[in-house]
């Protein structure tokens, strides 16, 4: 049993603080008075002496060089100027020109979490003098709190820096305005620093329907910054930005990435210095005049997540542990679902979607979603945004007649909403156009013909708030898709000013009180399609949707890459249509469904297309994913190197290393006829394994099976690890799993 102690507190902050969890060490000075720097921060170092750790900290200091400053530079986790420091700094800001390079002094420094021991420090002579030996805190999993102050900026700053146990570092800083008048922040950056040996940068670019694109460069000297100004995460977010050793794939290579928190504008970075100093970064992105704070305020910025890791699936699984070790996070099997969009669109007929309802409750479907349309004035995506009342013309009866029948067949019901938007040509929009956030009284230029509205103002937020939890409270809504189909431009309050900051806050705050009033109510976040993917939203949502383009073949690279953050089961993951919406190409269901299964399931297709052989393969689909989904939904994230890039391995490990299931997904025609052999990477290697293809209906299309498949299949994990079998012979788009079990 974890056993917690009471924090530690030390009136005069003078310690080292080495924090060890998961594989991972964290050394911290905080002597003299200065805020916390990080010594180390990478690969666990073991049991370290209080002698040992001054030794750290001085091997660290460098040399005095020419036309430098004279004497080392010290870099804080809220880099500071006055150190010497010519990077990003922590703070930016001012008060009226004044106070924009402070000096902090750390006043106070606790440390709480699990059990820790504390060596206090001590006078000791030496040959030349008497000096302040540190005290040394040694700790699990556990927070570190600093509290400093400068008088004569005027300022005060606490800052956060957890060790969580899944070895993910996450830090923060708030801002507080001690001294008179108005302080102006600008910009809170926190920093980690990385060794000079990490010198390749891997993130992610995007657009609407080809999200997480993965994108690798050279770190050189200056600022490789990504910054979001879309007032939500944006399609094009940098997600997690990584800076590792030249080469680091999913399996090995040390690598230190970085997540900023926060779904509204923000900030990643990787910089590096003439002086070879390296750091990641990130806070919030600010506004002009966004946060002006009068005495005695606080700006309290996001958390900030790094992630060390030899490898990407390693980095990977740091944030899947600790996601899944939240107390929030779902708990329940991931319901079989599917999502009515692509079958009706705006088209809402009753007698088409009991008929729908039924053709998915005989194939197994658990949660059945009606998507936009329902809501008053919503025959097309020009009107009604704001009007959450059921639409009368529509629903003569209300909803009711559909949820009854959907529940009838066995299946929860789900509604989609957009709260945080409106259409001009709304009833909505007609009594409050005071509402809509815009710039010096100006409307925005609209996107997908809407606008946002201000949830800062109480009134509108009081009024999302009561129409959606009138409807969610009359049907019993067991789930919102939460749409949010426009980036923030111009986004100001009444009067003005930006308040990108503020409605994000709202939104979240709205997002905790409807699932506080309805205990078990599950949200999607969606946001035209999977641009607001972060570990801010999901602190309040339970799974997030990739992509609005479900093609299986781009939906590859997608959620293949979106699992660098969140695991298999927050995704949402649906079989398309023959002919996909989107892209207009045509696949065959298993490979719709091969890709699919790999995430939380689901269907966005019109069944009553479907053939009987479609069905019954597509009901054998689903029945797999209810039989794998506890491994798929607990496992660990495997992605195996490749060097043809027309073909990915990747799968799901057991954490007991006795169940696996892996997929060979064909993206194209290789230059050569056979790809060799593939591996299937961290299994036991002293455990034998069989190695069962599932192939499904028309999966065996296509493929050409090598001899080994029909032999007893019975290998040992060494030798599918570093060996591995003769791949199958696959025509393009093509997806073979493989269940490994152990015997």
């Amino acid at each position: 049993m974890t056993q917690h102690a009471q924090p530690t507190q030390h009136d005069r902050p003078d310690a080292l603080v080495h924090l060890t969890a998961a594989g991972v060490s964290l050394v911290l000075d905080c002597t003299a008075g200065q805020l916390p720097a990080v010594v180390h921060w990478g690969a666990a170092l073991g049991a370290l002496s209080t002698a040992d750790l001054l030794s750290l900290v001085e091997s660290g200091r460098e040399p005095v060089v020419s036309n430098a400053v004279d004497e080392p530079i010290r870099l804080a986790v809220l880099p500071e100027p006055h150190a010497g420091w010519s990077g990003k700094p922590g703070i930016s800001g001012h008060r009226d020109g004044h106070d924009w390079s402070p000096k902090f002094t750390t006043t106070s420094l606790d440390v709480h979490g699990e059990a820790h021991q504390t060596e206090p420090g001590a006078e000791r002579q030496d040959d030349a003098h008497e000096r302040q030996i540190p005290a040394r805190i040694d700790a699990g999993p556990a927070t570190v709190v600093v509290e400093a102050t400068d008088p004569t900026a005027g300022l005060a700053v606490r800052l956060e820096i957890e060790l969580l146990p899944a070895g993910l570092v996450r830090t923060r800083a708030a801002v507080t305005n001690t001294g008179q008048g108005t302080y102006t922040v600008d910009d809170v950056t926190v920093a980690l620093p990385v060794p000079t040996r990490a010198r390749e940068v891997l993130d992610f670019a995007g657009r609407w329907g080809k999200e997480r694109t993965p994108q690798r460069s050279e770190l050189v000297v200056g600022i490789h910054e990504r910054e979001g100004r879309k007032g939500r995460t944006g399609a094009d977010a940098a997600t997690v930005l990584s800076v590792g050793v030249p080469g680091f794939g999913f399996a090995r290579g040390e690598v230190w990435g970085v997540h900023t928190a926060w779904s509204g504008n923000h900030r990643h970075h990787a910089e590096r210095l003439f002086n070879g100093k390296q750091v990641v970064g990130g806070g919030e992105l600010l506004l002009p005049g966004e946060v002006r704070l009068g005495t005695g305020e606080t700006y309290a910025g996001p958390w900030v997540y790094g992630a060390y890791a030899d490898g990407l699936d390693a980095q990977a699984r740091r944030f899947h542990t600790h996601l899944r070790s939240r107390p929030q996070h779902p708990r329940s099997d991931r319901p079989m679902t599917i999502n009515v969009w692509e079958a009706v669109y705006f088209d809402h007929d009753l007698a088409r979607l009991r008929d729908l309802a039924d053709r998915s409750a005989r194939l197994g479907v658990e949660r059945f979603v009606l998507d936009d349309g329902w809501f008053r004035h919503r025959r097309n995506d020009f009107a009604g945004l704001g009007d959450w009342f059921v639409d009368e013309g529509v629903w003569p009866d209300g909803l009711t007649p559909l949820v009854e029948h959907v529940r009838a067949a066995g299946m929860q019901f789900g509604l989609w909403f957009e709260p945080e938007m409106v259409n001009e040509d709304s009833d909505l929009a007609r009594a409050h156009p005071e509402w809509i956030m815009q710039a010096d009284g100006r409307l925005p230029i609209r996107s997908r013909h809407q606008q946002v509205l201000n949830l800062a103002i109480p009134e509108a937020y009081e009024y999302v708030l009561d129409r959606m939890t009138s409807i969610i409270d009359e049907y019993r809504i067991d789930y919102v898709k939460w749409d949010h189909n426009r980036d923030l431009v111009e986004a100001g309050r009444p009067g003005g000013g930006a308040a990108v900051h503020e409605q994000t806050l709202a939104a979240y705050r709205l997002m905790a009180e409807l699932k506080d009033r309805f205990p078990g109510f599950e949200i999607e976040s969606c946001s035209s399609g999977g641009a607001r993917v972060d570990l801010g939203v999901i602190e309040h949502t339970d799974r997030v949707w990739v992509s609005d383009c479900i093609d299986p073949l781009e939906r590859q690279q997608m959620n293949r890459w979106t699992m660098q953050l969140l695991p298999a089961e927050l995704l949402g993951s649906h079989i398309a249509s023959g002919v996909n919406h989107t892209t207009g190409r045509w696949h065959d269901l298993s490979f719709r469904a091969g890709t699919a299964i790999f995430g939380h399931l689901g269907i966005e297709w019109d069944l009553s297309t479907a053939t009987e052989a479609e069905e019954r393969d597509l009901a054998e689909w689903i029945a797999l994913y209810k039989q794998v989904r506890p491994l798929l939904h607990g496992g660990d994230l495997v992605r195996v190197d490749q060097v043809d890039a027309t073909q990915n391995v990747y799968g799901v490990v057991a954490p007991d290393r006795r169940d696996a299931l892996f997929f060979l997904a064909s993206l194209g025609s290789s230059e050569v006829s056979l790809r060799g052999r593939i591996t299937f990477r961290d299994l036991d290697p002293d455990t034998r394994y069989r190695v069962d293809p599932l192939l499904i209906g028309t999966g065996a299309d296509g493929v050409r099976a090598p001899v080994w498949w029909s032999g007893d299949r019975v290998f040992s994990g060494r030798v599918l690890t570093e060996v591995g079998l003769e791949a199958p012979a696959l025509s393009a788009e093509r997806v073979v799993p493989f269940r490994v079990t152990a015997v």
